[in-house]
């Protein structure tokens, strides 16, 4: 059994070995009225929804509680009160049933998504070493994973993550929260070539998305002032060229890493790899460079127990299991 509680979203799995039983989670949209997660309301949320979660997860995968040999949770990082609503049910569960704990770390748990598996023939998981592009609202990394518990991170954002941006830019525009599937839609229609917005120059592999914020926000109030209509007129190319600077960026970077680390196999996680202009460049990029992609189904792009799942199972086979006393943590 796995827990998964670091934000808004309420999600439990159920895994036999490496082959996913179930996987339900409860999101919360209490939150759109105020344009982001409220840590308080996602906290009590999840103590509303983990109890009827958990049941769904064991009745889909058709097993009793009793079965289950581990449970598997998030133990950060990500919203204490919410972390803790997870990890003190994980707790409490796993002493009823005299079965061992496995904390898992929420970032890892998107990089190794690529291996969970929906059935015994299911091959199509990357081989180590390979690199991975996490992308969310909170975390944009690009990480070397030499084994389960190798994971090195080349570049990360100094500033705020790409996530982020979207839905700042989505909020500046009226449009709403959360921004990335509106942004994701709109750039359907849009022209990605119809503006410029500014990118950054960070050596290395390191990403920044301050400036770019800064430039559309600095943008849109000169074409206000010509014309108050302007977003609604184009919001459109705007959402497209957004998105289009923001998975420039982003690729640049990735294929650097490529390049200098000599890595063909090239996976993608987080939020931000169900957007389609981030899919399609790395279609492109694969077949421009030859690169072996791994790119996760929509389900295991947002917070999903059953990417916490696959990784306690790896944790599981070397018996690396948590003390009870164990607390959550917020950061790294």
């Amino acid at each position: 059994m796995a827990i998964e509680s670091s934000c808004d979203d309420t999600s439990a799995a159920v895994l036999k070995n490496d082959v996913l039983l179930s996987n339900v989670t409860a999101s919360q949209a209490v939150h759109e009225a105020y344009g982001g997660v409220v840590p308080e309301l996602a906290s009590r949320a999840h103590q509303q929804n983990i109890v009827p979660v958990v049941d769904q997860a064991l009745k889909r995968a058709g097993i009793e509680k009793e079965q289950l040999s581990a449970v598997a949770f998030t133990r950060g990082p990500g919203l204490l009160g919410s972390l803790l609503v997870g990890v003190s049910f994980a707790k409490g569960f796993a002493r009823s049933l005299g079965i061992p704990l496995i904390d898992v770390n929420h970032l890892q748990g998107h990089v190794l998504a690529h291996f969970i598996k929906e059935n015994e023939e299911d091959d199509h998981q990357p081989q180590f070493p390979y690199l991975c592009l996490l992308v969310s609202g909170g975390n944009s990394q690009i990480v070397k994973v030499n084994a389960y518990n190798d994971m090195e991170i080349l570049g990360q954002t100094i500033d705020d993550a790409a996530g982020e941006a979207i839905d700042k830019c989505s909020k500046v525009m009226g449009l709403g929260y959360p921004g990335g599937p509106i942004i994701d839609k709109l750039a359907r229609q849009g022209n990605p070539d119809a503006y410029a917005f500014a990118k950054p120059h960070i050596p290395g592999y390191d990403y920044s998305f301050s400036g770019l914020k800064t430039s559309f926000l600095y943008s849109l109030r000169d074409w206000l002032k010509d014309d108050p209509d302007f977003i609604e007129h184009h919001k459109e190319d705007l959402a497209a060229s957004l998105e289009k600077t923001i998975v420039d960026i982003l690729m640049d970077k990735l294929k650097k890493a490529v390049k200098d680390t000599g890595i063909q196999q090239v996976a993608v996680a987080g939020g931000v790899s169900a957007n389609t202009g981030l899919r399609n460049a790395y279609q492109d990029y694969a077949r421009r460079y030859k690169w072996k992609i791994f790119i996760p189904k929509f389900s295991y792009t947002t917070d999903n127990a059953a990417m916490i799942g696959i990784t306690g199972y790896f944790k599981y086979q070397d018996k690396d299991f948590c003390p009870i006393e164990a607390p959550a943590f917020a950061r790294l």
